[in-house]
């Protein structure tokens, strides 16, 4: 397996800019595969996991350099060597490769894999969060499965076509998917591929959706004819999701505190063939007031340490603090206070994450049924997602009935 410089030299470039400038991966990695239009699709697949697999097992990799942050441009090659041979490439004669230590490189690997925090490669302050919400053996396999590569997964849009007729599409494209009984909407990709260039995605025939997410509409039980209500709709794929088991009838309101993202959801709509969404930027109290006992259905897809979805953006693991998480349980209590007063006599409320941690699952909703607000609800089902033992994305979901 050779290496091309070119393709190298964008990774090492993107590395500097998601470890040292603070950017996102997934835009660093978007416009990292715009730099050369020559490029095909094996170079670009290089590229993009290349720099997603030396993000996910930075603390690693570093380790076994021996550099340490703020990392300069020699640091990052370092790195970059490393995972160079422990994946099994020929190093070529670059100034940057003299002196690899190949033996070292995997003896101690061997060495740091025995301690978890280096194997799954993750901040001690994690690791020690991990192991107190969900215990050792469950932390384990949890952590394992949440540095496995996503897998690309469609949601079919129901209000075109059908899951059966968008796989003959996709198979005419040499992208073969496959089914699984316990998602009703997904087709599952057997391989990678970049489907957003694809036309059956430009018709709006599907949106990309992991498997675990799919699972909350169907969740809330919406139906035609209802006024639903997603509260943190975001750029909306489960307002999207909603609004095809609504058959495109009854009235959905999207709510975020961004106009920009519920721009993005206005776009997807119409991609999408949905009209009966209505969005709404929240502009402070009056907007929840307005709404007061007045949805059939609510959505609370509430903000979260994304502990979850660790595996779909492993930088995060570098971004997130232990403060944020004991911050965003604070306005996750706040979020269902005051959400869940926009659900009518007798009508329904989902509240959920994409974190595996009970702090803020199981946990936020035993403390909401016992304040005031909780008082006029009954629990009626939850579901714990793990990706250790789904496969998928970690998720929690809690369905609540407010009481006639």
């Amino acid at each position: 397996m050779r290496l091309h410089r070119n393709l190298v030299f964008t990774v090492i470039d993107s590395l500097m800019a998601i470890f040292n400038e603070g950017q996102y991966a997934d835009k660093v990695v978007a416009l990292a595969l715009k730099k050369d239009k020559r490029w095909g699709s094996h170079d670009r697949k290089f590229v993009a996991e290349t720099i997603y697999e030396i993000v996910r097992w930075k603390r690693l990799y570093a380790e076994i350099a021996e550099v340490k942050e703020p990392y300069d441009r020699d640091n990052i090659w370092r790195m970059f060597a490393v995972w160079a041979v422990l994946r099994g490439y020929t190093l070529p004669d670059w100034k940057y490769f003299e002196n690899t230590p190949a033996r070292k490189i995997k003896g101690r690997f061997d060495e740091l894999s025995k301690i978890r925090k280096y194997r799954e490669s993750i901040p001690d302050w994690m690791d020690e969060l991990g192991v107190k919400e969900l215990g050792e053996e469950l932390w384990n396999k949890e952590i394992a499965a949440q540095n496995e590569q996503a897998r690309v997964i469609l949601r079919v849009n129901r209000l075109k076509t059908t899951k059966e007729k968008l796989r003959a599409i996709l198979m005419d494209l040499d992208i073969e998917t496959e089914f699984d009984s316990k998602y009703e909407d997904a087709l599952i990709l057997k391989e990678r591929a970049n489907v957003f260039l694809t036309q059956a995605f430009k018709d709006g025939l599907f949106e990309v959706q992991d498997a675990s997410s799919q699972l909350v509409a169907p969740f809330l039980e919406v139906k035609p004819g209802m006024r639903v209500v997603d509260t943190c709709a975001g750029a909306g794929g489960k307002t999207l999701h909603m609004a095809s088991l609504m058959d495109n009838k009854g009235q959905l309101i999207a709510m975020d505190l961004y106009e920009s993202k519920l721009n993005q959801l206005k776009l997807r709509a119409r991609r999408n063939g949905v009209h009966n969404i209505e969005p709404r930027v929240i502009e402070g109290t009056k907007t929840i007031k307005k709404l007061h006992e007045k949805a059939d259905r609510v959505l609370i897809d509430a903000p979260c340490s994304g502990l979850g979805v660790l595996k779909r953006n492993p930088d995060s693991k570098w971004k997130l603090q232990p403060e944020f998480i004991e911050n965003i349980k604070k306005v996750q209590a706040e979020v269902l206070e005051n959400y869940s007063k926009i659900v009518k006599p007798g009508g329904k409320m989902v509240y959920a994450t994409c974190s595996v941690l009970p702090s803020e699952n199981q946990e936020q909703i035993k403390k909401f049924l016992s304040s005031e607000s909780g008082k006029n609800f009954t629990f009626v089902k939850d579901i714990k997602v793990l990706a250790s033992e789904s496969g998928f994305d970690g998720f929690y979901m809690a369905l609540l009935e407010r009481k006639q």
